[in-house]
């Protein structure tokens, strides 16, 4: 099938599902205020609302799906629709993202239900640290979580922690030894300036560079592990003995110009980049009885007019500041990372 191509010939290749805005952690570097404007429930995408979309984009071109939030094990019987999505003619790759901390008690229902990796969020080995990140308690969860999915069977278990400056950059070797007890490979990510980061601040941002020249000292020359695909979002590095591990670079080396990833929201919002200010309303369509084919020419028409080059232009900005204002998010709830589903 020949993709659908952006105006910069980026195809259509990789959906993000979020099942639900709600999420568990309170994490300073995404949800840092003390509360927050929720989606209605009745305006959540019902399973089958979510499998008909997926069908529809696979039909275009996307291949990978992955499901996000918010926190999607906090969406009750998440399996079910793992299954379903897992049965859809096109998708060869079928992945999600969680913070861990139901984990533990789900992990093999949704492998057998289809689901093939997982990335689970652990950004310190330091449980204390990781109540003041998140303002909640269950870093023991999270560790459950990740042996859970390990024995499992998944066929790739990873670990994502975002670094930030002063608080866990620290913690990088640990990680990564952490992640090869355990068989996962571990991606660092800098600290973004999207959605509801109200409070990053570029002060705060340890570098992709800074952590190559962290993890050198420790451990000798590392090399770019090759083979990289232009549409992934981390760059791989192999330490000298052979290990893997990823770095997510957005903030400091956007990669933009191969970026083949669509977000839809829990709600059915469609949007082209994880920075842009609006999307359009995917639910509408379908809940009007929309027949499928005018669905799929929206989104094709939408992706064939995309120009979004998001991270880039936040890199041009001299002075950074957080890219909306809370009283912003608080408006339109849409351009909070939990609820794109970064």
């Amino acid at each position: 099938m020949n993709p659908v191509l952006d105006a910069f010939a980026r195809p259509l290749r990789s959906l993000r599902i979020s099942v639900t805005d709600r999420c568990n952690l309170r994490c300073e570097y995404c949800m840092p205020q003390e509360d927050y404007v929720w989606l209605e429930r009745s305006e959540l995408l019902r399973f089958e609302e979510i499998a008909e979309l997926a069908r529809i984009f696979a039909a275009i071109g996307v291949e990978k799906i992955r499901l996000t939030g918010g926190e999607p094990l906090l969406r009750r019987d998440l399996d079910r629709l793992v299954s379903m999505l897992a049965g859809i003619s096109g998708i060869r790759d079928l992945a999600l993202t969680t913070n861990g901390l139901r984990l533990g008690q789900s992990a093999a229902l949704l492998r057998q239900a289809g689901l093939r990796r997982i990335t689970v969020s652990l950004d310190t080995l330091h449980p204390e640290r990781f109540t003041a990140l998140t303002r909640r308690s269950g870093h023991d969860r999270v560790i459950l979580g990740i042996r859970a999915a390990r024995g499992a069977g998944y066929e790739a278990v990873k670990i994502n922690a975002v670094i930030v400056r002063g608080f866990n950059d620290d913690e990088l070797a640990p990680l990564i030894e952490f992640g090869r007890q355990h068989g996962a490979e571990v991606r660092f990510i800098e600290y973004m300036d999207v959605g509801g980061a109200t409070r990053w601040s570029s002060r705060q941002v340890f570098s992709a560079a800074e952590m190559l020249q962290s993890l050198s000292l420790r451990y000798g020359a590392i090399e770019s592990a090759g083979h990289h695909d232009p549409a992934a979002p981390a760059q791989e590095y192999r330490l000298p003995d052979g290990l893997r591990f990823g770095i997510i670079s957005s903030t400091t080396q956007p990669f933009c110009g191969s970026c083949d990833r669509a977000r839809v929201t829990a709600d059915g919002m469609f949007f082209r980049c994880l920075y842009a200010h609006s999307g359009t309303d995917l639910k509408r369509m379908l809940r009007a009885g929309t027949a499928t084919a005018e669905i799929a020419a929206v989104i094709r028409s939408l992706w064939t007019e995309r120009r979004d080059r998001g991270a880039e232009q936040r890199l041009a900005i001299g002075t950074r500041a957080p890219l909306f204002r809370v009283e912003e998010l608080r408006a339109n709830p849409h351009r909070e990372m939990h609820t794109r589903g970064g």
